[in-house]
């Protein structure tokens, strides 16, 4: 009995968590897989804690539906475990500029563009990148993304803009690959701009992007052809951090299976 108690008291503090954490995120327009999830998870842990006798005794007198009952928690844990052990892959792929060798060029991952300035996690990426820029350049920086739904201006645009004006890194430095939508159009348009520049994929190029990012956008930039691509991983924001790994943890898996690396 005391037990059931403490586990009540415990679901209800992790679902209220989850779901408030859901809910603020979805109220500020960032609805995605990483923030559905959390409040969905958050109301089921809410409502078991609440009913939870209720629950119990309802599958203990419907034996089949009580075993498939245990077998969706035995899949949600194996899930959790995965999870966890993605979350592990993550911080195990993180690398920083002060380990990167002379690159011919720095693409820089796009991440949104929220009323014309960058979004907070594109915001990192690219404090992330100036710093290598301003100490290699030699490289070229190819800033990507294009143009967002609501915005006028493409993501590359802006984020040209912003290195131009916080960290005054010349123009002519900059090459905007602005028609892209995804991570692999990213690498794929930036292909021709590269050869443009006489940059090939076989030298020395540094992948900047987030941490959670940083071993799927590898892996497609391996795929596509770059031999000697070198991934330095912006931190994620705190408020955002753990919404953003787990919909990356879905984003890879859809990627292995539409074979994207």
């Amino acid at each position: 009995m005391q037990v059931s108690k403490w586990i009540r008291i415990f679901l209800a503090i992790i679902g209220s968590i989850l779901f408030l954490d859901g809910l603020v995120l979805i109220c500020l327009n960032k609805i995605n897989v990483g923030t559905v999830i959390p409040l969905i998870l958050g109301a089921f842990f809410c409502l078991y804690s609440l009913f939870y006798y209720h629950l119990e005794r309802f599958f203990f007198y419907h034996y089949r539906l009580h075993t498939l009952w245990r077998f969706g928690w035995l899949c949600f844990w194996i899930w959790l475990i995965g999870l966890g052990y993605f979350f592990s892959f993550i911080k195990e792929n993180k690398d920083t500029s002060n380990n990167i060798p002379p690159v011919k060029a720095i693409i820089v991952l796009g991440s949104g563009v929220e009323n014309g300035q960058p979004s907070t996690i594109l915001a990192k990426r690219l404090d992330t990148a100036a710093p290598l820029a301003l100490k290699q350049q030699q490289a070229q920086i190819v800033l990507t993304g294009g143009l967002d739904f609501s915005e006028k201006e493409s993501e590359a645009l802006v984020m040209s803009r912003y290195l131009e004006q916080k960290y005054h890194i010349a123009r002519d430095q900059m090459i905007l690959e602005d028609k892209s939508t995804s991570t692999e159009l990213n690498l794929k348009n930036s292909k021709p701009l590269l050869e443009q520049h006489h940059i090939t994929l076989d030298q020395p190029i540094a992948i900047v992007t987030s941490d959670f990012h940083i071993p799927r956008a590898i892996a497609i930039a391996k795929k596509q052809g770059y031999t000697q691509v070198y991934g330095i991983a912006a931190e994620t924001p705190l408020a955002t951090r753990y919404n953003a790994w787990l919909r990356e943890y879905f984003a890879y898996a859809s990627g292995w299976l539409l074979n994207e690396y």
